[in-house]
Formats: C-alpha cells, structure tokens, sequence
C-alpha cells in the first residue's frame, strides 16, 4: 500500500543542504565571555575562571582567562556563572498543526481523502493560527534554554514550512530537524501519518518520492505491535523489509530512528541497522545483557520519560503550571483548559494511571544503559520547552548524576541527530550555542532553569522579541 505525497514546491527549494542546516545568524556578534565556569558539554569537570572566544557565530577559543588572547569585540563578564552548551530536545511534536479541537489546521487530511475540503478563507485563515502556534512553541524552546530540537514526526506542511523559515534566520527559533512523515508497514503504530510500505519493489518510489520532497533529517520508523491507550495488538513491520528501508535511506546518506517499547523491539530495531532508538523500554525491566548491548553499540536513544509521567503529574500535581517556564510558555486560556477540562478527563484514563506505573521503570531502564556506557539522549516527545527541565528531573530522580544529565541533555543529543562534530559542546570550531546559568547544574539540575541569557550561533537571544503564549512575560535575565 502506498501513500504518495505532493508538496508545494518551495519546501523542496527550501529544505537547505547540510551546510545551510548550520548556518550562523546573521545578528552574531563576536565576543568573549570571561571568567566563567565552564561546564563544556563533553563530561569533563568544571572549569573555573575560563574564557569562551565567539566569532562569525562559532567558538574560536576556550582557555583560562588568564592567558586568553586579547581580541576585538565585546566583552561579557562571567563571574559566578555557569556556561553549558545549549540544551536539545531530540524528541518533539512540535504544536500548530491542529486546533484545540482537533481539526487539522494545515495540509491535507490524508487519512480522509473524502472530506470536503473547507473554503479558501478558512484555510488561510487555520494555516495563520497555526503559523502563529508554532512560532510561540518554538520561543518556549528558546526561553527554556534549548537551541536545537528534532521534531520526531508532524504535518509535513507545518513543520518543513517553520524548518525552513528557521534556516533562512526568518524566525526566532531553536535549530530544527525533522522527519515529516514517518515510514510504516500499513496498519502499523503511527501509520495514519506515514508513508506506508508493504512491499519493497511496488512502494520504493514512494520512499524516494518522500526523501526527495519533504528532505527529511531523519527518517523515523516505528516498529512496535502495540497501539495507544489500552495497548491493542496491531500490525508490525517486518524486519527484512526494516532492513531494506534503513539501507536506502542510508544510501541517501540520511539517518534513522525507530519507535520501539520493548527490549525485544529495541534489540531488533539495532541489529536491522537503525541509527537511534526514538523511546527508552518501557514495557517492562530491560536486562543486564540488554543493558550491555547498548553500551557496546553506542546507539542513542531518547529518554521519553516526560510524556508518559505527564499524565498523572497534570492530575496529581497540576501547580507545577504555576512555575515561571510554563506560565511564559502557555496562555492564561490553555493554562486553565488544562486544569478545568484536560486534568478530569485524564484522571479517568487507565492510560494515566498505568504510565504512572511503568515511568519508574522505564527511568531505572534509562539509569541502567547510562551506567553501562550507553548513549542516552534528554528527549520529551512533548510540544513545549519546559518539558526538557522535568525530564531531567526525572533522570536525577532516577540516580544519574546531575553532570551527566548536562551531557545527556547536550553532547549525547547531538549524537543522536548525528551533529556532534558541529554541536553539543563547547569546543573551537563548533557552532556557539550556549546557556549562561546562575547557578550550577552539575550540583542540582533543577538549576538548569536559572538562565541568564541563551545564545544561538553567536547570537544573543533577545527575550523582548519571542512571541510567547504567556504575552508580555516579565524579563528574568540579564539581556543587555
């Protein structure tokens, strides 16, 4: 079965080659920060009285300040702050794509080809709504310290569009990578907005007709025989058919994530050749050899453990929207639909209550790899910028080290996309994204919220022009 896709010409002349995918913005500034501990991405212990050169958007030096060369330009003091590399999310929907409602705000329906399709106001008119959506998602990022994400599955129309955008520096927004749509066998987890494939000769074109228009980053597959809510059996896709996918978008030299919550799943996504794993196990107790695996194959995978834990936290614990980030990220409107309509409706889902059960287990899941050597990746597969703090949260609650969760949440996430040699870390010669702290993360990670500015390739974000939900959100930070 095959889902052909057609779209608009400009997101195939848009979607940049790799080299316009890291492009500097055009506001950097070269400069210098001085005296600041250094907390460099890579795991090393902190550095104290250090100093970071930035010129035409990325980092030129980091030395003691001491014996740091003396450059034009200007100069930040950093004094009793903490410097870590720009934060990542390598797991997103990002939000705009569809109303409060549900309707499909953009694109075509897909999954019913038969429905009458609205008048051309009102898709003008939904396509601004959900333009205006994603540009305060997007800022929440930002505002939260996250300077580079990977949408993990989307409308094409609505994604690719603000994913080129971003590169042309149209819009304030971390980096974004994404998939588009994702690749199934029909019938499979996610298959209502995916590429469908059953059979390698007859759909191959459709593949190749998806990598060349929708270019995506990373092409997302799902393999995994359970559905949502109660977790009813569903089709699966088979692995040598897996294996051809995964060698073809390879070919293209593209990489590949899978959807998989199992052990056995995860272990089959790796052997067939996938590049990274989208979710960590979460069906039940992975094993030491498991364990093993994954530290010996170096395959990231995305911690994940936000979405499920979100559910119960809403309705046990819904003052944590009170907290600075959300208030900023969220409406008033959307802030109190959630307490008064989303938080009764989940406290009747077995869903909650069951996440509730397996979070904990899939958060010692994740502690196990991380002490095995594995590559474990901060991911939320939410839609807004303050979930990257709880799922840090949730892996210090789990007994991972807070230093390492300031690699986990960078470095690591970089290795999952595949861009650790131009991200993650702040290291001569890579792009200067940064996060200036107040306080220190390795210590707590809750201080990873204590943010004084957040630079993007060189550029100092300024805070008076991110369109947030929460409107004229008061400035917490140093921006000038």
């Amino acid at each position: 079965m095959t889902l052909m896709i057609g779209f608009p010409s400009r997101f195939a002349a848009c979607a940049s080659a790799l080299a316009l995918v890291l492009t500097t913005p055009a506001l950097a500034e070269d400069l210098v920060i001085e005296n600041v501990t250094l907390i460099d991405g890579t795991g090393q212990p902190n550095q104290t009285d250090m100093s970071v050169g930035v010129e035409d958007g990325r980092i030129t030096f980091v030395t003691p300040t001491a014996v740091a060369p003396e450059v034009p330009g200007r100069h930040i003091d950093g004094s009793g702050r903490y410097l870590i590399p720009g934060l990542m999310d390598v797991h997103i929907h990002l939000k705009g794509a569809r109303g409060g409602d549900g309707r499909r705000m953009v694109g075509v329906d897909r999954t019913n080809p038969q429905a009458t399709p609205p008048p051309p106001a009102q898709v003008a008119a939904d396509a601004a709504t959900a333009h205006e959506a994603g540009l305060e998602a997007l800022a929440s990022y930002l505002y939260s310290g996250v300077t580079t994400v990977f949408d993990a599955g989307n409308v094409p129309e609505h994604i690719l569009g603000l994913r080129a955008e971003e590169r042309a520096g149209e819009i304030l927004s971390p980096r974004i990578f994404a998939t588009g749509n994702l690749v199934t066998y029909p019938g499979s987890h996610g298959s209502g907005m995916a590429i469908e494939i059953d059979d390698w000769s007859e759909d191959k074109p459709a593949l190749l007709e998806y990598l060349k228009e929708q270019k995506p980053d990373i092409v997302k597959l799902t393999l995994d025989e359970h559905g949502w809510g109660t977790r009813p059996l569903i089709s699966l896709l088979p692995l040598d058919l897996m294996q051809d996918i995964i060698l073809e978008v390879n070919r293209h030299g593209i990489r590949t994530t899978a959807h998989t919550s199992s052990e056995l799943r995860a272990t089959e996504a790796i052997f067939a050749g996938v590049d990274s794993l989208a979710h960590p196990v979460i069906q039940g107790p992975i094993t030491e050899e498991f364990a093993k695996l994954m530290g010996a194959k170096k395959t990231p995978m995305a911690t994940t453990l936000t979405i499920g834990e979100g559910y119960s936290r809403l309705v046990e614990h819904p003052e944590f929207l009170d907290q600075p980030l959300y208030q900023a990220s969220y409406s008033a409107e959307e802030i109190d639909k959630l307490k008064t309509e989303t938080l009764p409706a989940w406290k009747e889902r077995g869903w909650t209550w069951w996440m509730k059960l397996m979070t904990p287990v899939a958060q010692e899941n994740m502690r196990m790899i991380d002490a095995a050597g594995g590559v474990i990746a901060i991911a939320t597969d939410q839609t807004l910028g303050p979930a990257v703090h709880r799922e840090m949260e949730l892996l210090q609650a789990a007994g991972v080290p807070a230093a390492r969760i300031v690699t986990i949440a960078t470095l690591n996430g970089a290795k999952h996309l595949g861009k650790a040699d131009e991200l993650g870390s702040i290291e001569p010669g890579k792009l200067a994204d940064m996060v200036l702290l107040s306080a220190d993360p390795t210590v707590d990670i809750n201080n990873a919220k204590q943010i004084v500015w957040v630079m993007k390739g060189g550029e100092l974000i300024d805070e008076d022009k991110l369109p947030l939900a929460g409107g004229n959100f008061p400035l917490r930070r140093e921006q000038r």
